[in-house]
């Protein structure tokens, strides 16, 4: 197969490295595979991995023409027969391609929490949970396959060197205080009130058990969280929080941990290198992985919804309490989780599934008339755009899209969809 990716930009994210790396798989597979994107930081990724980059147009409008365009330049010039996008906005300049070319096929994947509902349903789709993927069927929905995010466990894991005393001095990370790791995107939506909850739980632990908080990561919320992190570090007088910024590679900052807390991607690769792992949700959720708890996040993810953010930071300090100082327990969890990863989200098994998928989308076919759908679907996203329009005339437009209203804190994307006129 001939196979086109294209990411939904190449920041540093979770989603955007589940396409590189499932597409290098894939082409270790004896497959032709091209990375089709805007420049970012992730072009240095991609030409490790040995993949080819073509840079696209910059976007303005979604859809936007221009990238439809040279969508199809690729497409015509190298044989593409599958066109694969990764989130909304690629998934619809996808779409739109491959119903100018007979025998094209796009194919969809959203990381998000929550799936844009103006995606049309005969779209074969993949996404990231059990849960996601029940709504998704539910809505009506042709092809939904659940894909969970991977993990390289040849360069992710406990043996794996990652230059760790490296960067423990660059750091000043000693031993002499534990070392709770967040690597997370530093976003108003979903991230923010977990990461200062964090902030805020390391403060008041550390007054009885030394503890420090490496936070490892940028975003639009950068000035929230170092505003925090001084004000932490000015009333303990030591180096309580660490903010390292954006790591290309993150790999040093989860093998330095004691204990990582994190969500979604950020929350499988601490677990693949064996460190216990309480997963950060939104209003006050902190919930430590266990052999009891693990049937919820299969179920609905890596994230989760408390019952008030006031309640965050106090539950997180009794979690820590709790493990940080036990040692053998520390490696029991931590080995539970790696386990996990192992067993169920290596890279390997996702792109078997992956190819799968794109052998059945082949099969069926996704750019032959389908009129009806397209309608509905374009009503969808006119009320979404009317909609965005009138938040940003209000100043209430969530920046992080459809990852600001998740699915497993009470949503549901096929609701939201009809009320929007399918």
């Amino acid at each position: 197969m001939k196979i086109l990716v294209y990411p939904h930009d190449l920041a540093i994210g979770g989603s955007q490295l589940n396409a590189i790396e499932i597409t290098a798989a894939i082409k270790d597979l004896g497959h032709e595979v091209v990375v089709f994107g805007q420049p970012g930081p992730l072009v240095s990724r991609i030409s490790e991995l040995g993949l080819e980059f073509v840079e696209a147009p910059s976007p303005r409008l979604r859809p936007t023409p221009a990238i439809v365009r040279a969508l199809l330049d690729v497409v015509d010039s190298r044989g593409i027969d599958i066109v694969h996008g990764y989130e909304w906005p690629p998934t619809l300049e996808c779409l739109l391609a491959a119903k100018r070319r007979r025998g094209l096929v796009a194919v969809s994947t959203i990381m998000s929490m929550a799936v844009a509902p103006f995606i049309p349903t005969y779209v074969p789709l993949c996404v990231g949970t059990e849960e996601i993927a029940a709504a998704e069927r539910q809505f009506g929905r042709s092809v939904v396959a659940l894909l969970e995010p991977p993990v390289d466990t040849a360069l992710n894991g406990p043996n794996v060197e990652v230059g760790l005393e490296a960067f423990r001095r660059e750091w000043g990370l000693d031993t002499d205080a534990y070392t709770v790791v967040s690597v997370s995107r530093l976003a108003h939506q979903l991230k923010l009130e977990g990461l200062l909850g964090a902030i805020a739980a390391v403060e008041a632990l550390s007054a009885e058990i030394p503890t420090r908080l490496v936070i490892v990561g940028d975003g639009p919320a950068r000035t929230e969280v170092m505003d925090a992190a001084a004000a932490v570090n000015n009333r303990t007088g030591q180096r309580t929080v660490v903010l390292t910024g954006e790591l290309t590679d993150p790999r040093p900052a989860y093998a330095a941990a004691d204990v990582a807390l994190g969500m979604g991607g950020s929350a499988l690769r601490a677990m693949a290198f064996a460190k216990p792992l309480v997963v950060q949700g939104e209003n006050g959720f902190w919930v430590l992985l266990d052999p009891t708890t693990l049937p919820e996040f299969l179920w609905h993810g890596w994230y989760g919804a408390g019952q008030g953010a006031e309640r965050g930071a106090p539950e997180l300090v009794r979690i820590l309490k709790s493990i940080l100082p036990e040692e053998r327990l520390r490696s029991e969890l931590g080995n539970f989780g790696a386990n996990t990863v192992r067993n169920r989200f290596s890279l390997q098994l996702a792109a078997q599934r992956q190819l799968q998928i794109y052998r059945d989308a082949l099969s069926h076919g996704t750019n032959g008339p389908n009129i009806r759908d397209d309608i509905s679907a374009a009503r969808r996203y006119l009320g979404y755009s009317v909609g965005r329009l009138l938040g940003r005339f209000f100043d209430r437009a969530p920046a992080d899209d459809f990852n600001s209203r998740p699915l497993a804190a009470g949503r549901q994307p096929a609701t939201e969809a009809r009320s929007l006129g399918s």
